[in-house]
């Protein structure tokens, strides 16, 4: 939220008040609570009349971070949702000197000046790391008179943010306005599927606003030397993570709040899907299964999505029977074949689906006022939404979902989840909507999830979800959303993973060859190549189906050549898995993360790691045009070169290179002294 005028005013309509300083503090074994007078210091008695304190209470739930709490009233807070937060005692340290309280966590310091200005500086192993300074910690009250919680850190000079979920926007958040609310807009906006009230700074560290309310980051674009977070609310909690490294941030915060688990083998390989609004039954299905496997195309699961069920039913959780009349015979078949099987699912119930009464009747959708089904005609006819804090509508959803994996369904991709309704609507648990808002999609994704684990064991649990907020990362896996079919649309879709993976976030997909419109066969090609070397792939679209022989021959030779590569790969990818469950760093991971020394990767946004070993630059033209960087590499003095795993050709690093590749070939390059191939 702006609320500034320059470098001196406040919009007409604001009313701000800035802590001035630590006037009294109060410290327990593990709690140092501070006293801040706003506007001024306090230096007699008389000044503390008729003016508000901003109580400040520092505290760490595990070790390397430190949390933030800022309160202006204490209110109630039982009926606001709250992320899960995996704690562990630290060892904590409390001193207070002649001119500041210190506050230790492992090997994180938060220094706290004493006197007449507000001062907080954080180090790492002593090395200074963040810092919040004066008129940062704010009270702001908005011309509608809400009041918002305000705080600022420095953004140094050549200081980097990157983060804050799966954005498409630049991928370093420099000069961007950013605001944590999930929304149904696309891959082409401002607007996000996947927020994250999480950012990592390359001055190593991590800042975690604790709430699933609406976070508003100004990340040097209200002050261009600060980064601005505010939540409406009474207080607002955050957490600064330190690390000597960006991964080991990244462990750190994960561990906090959720490592990704390891998902099934077989979802390493390809998927394929029916596409969305496409006419399809048993024998287009089926035809598509043969088609593959006629042309030597490896197939891993096939994925119906939403016409498997009526339409303006959706969702009724049955199988069309006049398109599929033998849902079971048909699973098995395709088991037979080898196949895993993904149904689409979401969590709105329309009128007309034969649910729709039962969960009205027994209070299992979020409500009006007056207790009635909250409905609505976005998306389907008169839907309701299922409220998940109700324990038996979770557990009536959730039967649903069981049924279908008793006739074979194997997994779900668990669509929506974004428009979720704040205001005149009430939930089961009496929980506040405007907090529900982005928490709706744990709620959702988590009760999936739990399913699939029960019916089929967690090593073999996975979902792919659209939507998501942080702690998410424990129910993998998720793809990118609705993407256009051109070559921004594919850079953009790029940019949003390598943020999420920055988020916390271990595994990532996206529609190859573009939700929207129908591809070129160039493009077709261009993007099965990069979505055979993500984490997770599948062939999905809007109103076109996805089969590579509709985009002509080459398409077909293209779509073998790569999925056989994934397939070769897949020990590789399985060994990198383990790594991102064990530590949070994502399998598919930004140039920064992997070399944070580097200065030429700190920008980097069209180019990527695959695992520690392999370097993947994505052809973005028609000309099959392709300008990637090559770093250097510790431990061989950085002179060693890279090899390209397609033809052996070989990058001295340091060096950035423009070269023309076939539909065959893209930069993918193998880290010196490695063989991804030759992992068992």
């Amino acid at each position: 939220m702006k609320f500034l005028n320059g470098g001196w005013l406040v919009k007409p309509g604001f009313d701000v008040r800035y802590a001035a300083n630590v006037y009294t503090a109060q410290t327990t074994d593990r709690t140092l609570t501070l006293f801040c007078p706003f506007n001024a210091p306090i230096h007699h008695p008389g000044q503390t009349l008729d003016g508000g304190i901003l109580t400040v209470e520092i505290s760490s739930p595990r070790p390397d971070v430190i949390a933030t709490r800022l309160i202006n009233y204490r209110t109630d807070r039982s009926h606001i949702p709250s992320f899960e937060l995996h704690t562990q005692e630290a060892a904590v340290s409390i001193e207070e000197g002649d001119d500041a309280w210190t506050f230790t966590s492992g090997r994180l310091m938060l220094r706290i000046a004493k006197g007449d200005a507000l001062d907080f500086q954080y180090t790492y192993d002593g090395e200074p790391i963040a810092h919040s300074g004066t008129r940062s910690k704010a009270l702001v009250t908005d011309p509608q008179g809400a009041l918002h919680v305000s705080d600022q850190f420095d953004l140094g000079v050549g200081e980097k943010i990157y983060g804050l979920g799966e954005r498409f926007t630049n991928f370093v958040k420099n000069g961007q306005s950013v605001d944590i609310w999930n929304e149904d807009g696309g891959t082409g906006t401002e607007q996000a599927y996947k927020n994250v009230p999480f950012y990592l700074s390359n001055r190593r560290y991590g800042l975690f606003v604790n709430t699933p309310e609406r976070v508003g980051f100004e990340v040097g674009s209200e002050k261009v030397s600060r980064v601005q977070f505010s939540v409406q609310d009474q207080e607002m909690s955050y957490c600064v993570v330190g690390g000597a490294s960006l991964k080991a941030i990244l462990n750190t915060y994960t561990d906090l709040t959720g490592k990704p688990p390891l998902v099934p083998d077989w979802s390493y390989g390809l998927w394929l899907s029916t596409s969305f609004t496409t006419d399809y039954d048993e024998k287009t299905v089926m035809s598509f299964v043969e088609g593959m496997a006629e042309r030597d195309i490896p197939l891993s699961v096939f994925h119906f999505d939403c016409r498997w069920m009526k339409e303006l039913e959706w969702c009724n959780f049955t199988w069309d029977k006049d398109k599929f009349p033998d849902p079971e015979g048909m699973l098995k078949r395709m088991h037979d074949k080898g196949l895993k099987v993904c149904v689409w699912i979401n969590p709105y119930i329309a009128q007309k689906s034969p649910l729709f009464e039962e969960g009205a009747r027994k209070g299992f959708f979020i409500a009006n006022p007056d207790g009635s089904a909250w409905q609505w005609d976005r998306w389907q006819a008169g839907m309701a939404i299922v409220d998940f804090t109700n324990p038996d509508a979770k557990a009536w959803y959730q039967d649903k979902l069981r049924h279908l994996m008793r006739q074979g369904v194997d997994c779900f991709k668990t669509d929506f989840g974004e428009r979720i309704p704040t205001e005149h609507v009430r939930y089961w648990d009496g929980s506040d909507p405007r907090f529900m808002h982005n928490y709706y999609t744990l709620l959702y994704n988590q009760a999936v999830y739990e399913v699939v684990a029960q019916e089929r064991g967690e090593d073999q649990a996975i979902v792919f979800a659209r939507s998501a907020t942080a702690g998410c990362q424990k129910f993998p896996v998720h793809w990118g959303g609705d993407c256009s079919s051109n070559y921004p649309s594919m850079a953009e879709s790029l940019r949003a993973g390598l943020s999420f993976g920055m988020s916390g976030f271990g595994y990532w997909s996206h529609d190859i060859a573009g939700f929207e419109d129908k591809p070129t066969a160039d493009l077709y090609k261009r993007w099965t190549q990069f979505g055979l070397l993500s984490s997770h792939s599948r062939y999905h679209g809007s109103t076109q189906y996805k089969v590579p022989w509709l985009y002509g021959e080459e398409a077909v030779d293209v779509t073998r050549e790569f999925t056989k590569l994934k397939l070769r790969l897949r020990p590789y990818l399985m060994k990198s898995a383990h790594q991102t469950h064990a530590t949070g760093v994502p399998m598919m991971r930004a140039m920064v993360l992997e070399f944070p020394d580097d200065p030429a990767c700190e920008d980097i946004d069209t180019q990527y790691m695959l695992g520690d070993d392999l370097l993947v630059a994505p052809v973005f033209s028609e000309d099959g045009t392709a300008r990637f960087y090559v770093p250097p590499c510790a431990g061989d003095g950085g002179n060693a070169p890279w090899r390209s795993l397609l033809t052996d050709k070989t990058y001295e690093p340091g060096h950035w290179y423009t070269e023309r590749f076939d539909y065959v070939t893209l930069p993918l390059l193998v880290r010196p002294g490695t063989d991804p191939l030759a992992v068992e």
